[in-house]
């Protein structure tokens, strides 16, 4: 980016903090929008996921195209009506998408239980599967639910290579069960799994993938299932990672009062325990029997908040890392609860704080992030899809671009709009920010402004632009 215009977003940060953000409609007339993801193509598309069994794609132009990228209504489970938690719920592409193809989805199959599959398309630029496409179809993971509530469905490849699941602790009311805390069960975990390794489990159809040497609980006890990374989980709905930092926020929906944000760290080395049924948040839910099987520790969340006024039911979503809302926002974990509208946002550098950005004014059933680090936010019983942005966002050229987000110049010294050339205006913003002592000015690198920056700048700007 260029240093002028770094230099001006940090100047500007106080006004863009205190800036009322909003949303922007971008695709509507959907059915039941639950999760909005990219590809990490360079194409700039949108994929938007519709709970009844299709992917809906939103072209860089911001269309909305007609024909499903892929319908598989016919092999899912519910997903259209009231308050139905099953149906297709996750999407993740590959980090190798734009060479192999390959893309995978969860969702809600026969017998009601959780299926992870994986699709490889022929031509990854296409907006629609082939019939040849649609045949690659190859199981990957599948977790038996008892009930029909609590399927989790986030999932999502991590800065390691590998492909998460997170899952529900399998439904009902209070995990009857006990399947959160158990290693002997899938429920109420999030999985780590190596989906282009060798196949550890050949005689299972229905589990096609290798374990991870590092993952936690491998060659502990037999019985533990080795996919797992966390556990303590009661519903999980909208899991992420900063794309920047790597770091995992994971949003877990609560029981009767209160709602919950966790936070991973990168670099850590999973085995947490997230509470759950022990614990529903900071506090005591189980009075009877609870599962820890390991006996570690409960991970506390880094924030949580009581039913009321904030809502009911929490919808997870991103560190946020575009440019459109300024430096402000960067890093800041973005939220929502589905009942109440409310959008939060959490501040890793501040204790965690929350700040109430505003209200979407309908019921949030999931954040999606576009391939440019922008926002979105679904909703569900609309068919809508929305960006969030800044109405406010300072636009000096008038061209339809917050200037947060505008490229930069031709070269180091091309301080002013327009840029791609250089000019006497050039010349006396450096100026400007060498005689206030502005960090932009140092050319030379050494932390300190002299007469070498000087001389550093108008080398670069005799350099001229190409």
């Amino acid at each position: 980016m260029n240093r002028f215009v770094c230099a001006c977003l940090i100047a500007a940060t106080g006004a863009v903090a205190n800036a009322q953000l909003t949303t922007q409609s971008v695709a509507t007339t959907l059915n039941r929008p639950v999760f909005m993801t990219h590809a990490g193509d360079g194409s700039g598309r949108l994929f938007i996921v519709e709970q009844r069994g299709a992917i809906r794609v939103l072209d860089a132009s911001g269309t909305l195209l007609a024909n499903d990228f892929l319908n598989i209504d016919p092999i899912v489970t519910g997903g259209s009506s009231g308050g139905d938690e099953r149906g297709l719920l996750g999407l993740a592409f590959a980090p190798d998408f734009a060479t192999s193809g390959k893309f995978y989805v969860d969702y809600t199959g026969s017998g009601g239980h959780t299926m992870v599959d994986e699709y490889t398309v022929a031509d990854p630029t296409v907006n629609e599967l082939t019939a040849a496409d649609v045949l690659t179809r190859r199981k990957i993971m599948q977790i038996n639910q008892p009930f029909s509530n609590h399927n989790g469905g986030w999932i999502g490849f991590g800065p390691d290579g590998y492909l998460y699941v997170a899952s529900g602790d399998g439904g009902s009311g209070g995990d009857p069960q006990n399947n959160a805390g158990s290693l002997f069960e899938r429920l109420g975990k999030l999985h780590r799994i190596d989906v282009s390794g060798a196949d550890d489990f050949p005689a299972d159809a229905n589990h096609n993938y290798a374990i991870p040497a590092d993952n936690p609980f491998v060659g502990i006890d037999p019985g533990y299932h080795e996919s797992i990374w966390d556990f303590g989980l009661r519903n999980p709905w909208r899991t992420s990672f900063d794309r920047e930092t790597g770091d995992l926020w994971i949003a877990d929906v609560g029981q009767n009062i209160y709602e919950e944000v966790n936070f991973e760290p990168a670099g850590t080395n999973g085995g947490r325990h997230y509470g759950w049924r022990c614990r529903e948040g900071l506090h005591q839910y189980s009075s009877g029997t609870c599962t820890n099987s390991t006996g570690v520790t409960f991970t506390d969340p880094i924030h949580e908040y009581s039913h009321g006024a904030d809502g009911c039911s929490i919808t997870g979503g991103y560190a946020y890392r575009g440019c459109a809302l300024g430096e402000a926002y960067q890093g800041k974990y973005f939220f929502s609860d589905y009942c109440s509208g409310r959008i939060w946002t959490l501040d890793p550098g501040n204790g965690f704080a929350r700040t109430l950005e505003f209200s979407a004014g309908f019921s949030v059933s999931s954040f999606g992030e576009g391939e440019d680090g922008e926002l979105y936010v679904a909703d569900l019983f609309g068919g809508v899809v929305y960006e969030i942005y800044d109405p406010n966002a300072i636009d000096d050229d008038n061209n339809g671009i917050p200037d947060s987000c505008e490229s930069a110049g031709c070269n180091d010294a091309d301080f002013t709009e327009p840029f791609g050339a250089l000019d006497i205006f050039d010349v006396f913003a450096f100026l400007g920010l060498y005689s206030a002592g502005d960090p932009a000015a140092d050319f030379t690198g050494d932390g300190s402004l002299d007469v070498f920056d000087v001389f550093a700048f108008l080398d670069v700007f005799n350099a001229g632009c190409p």
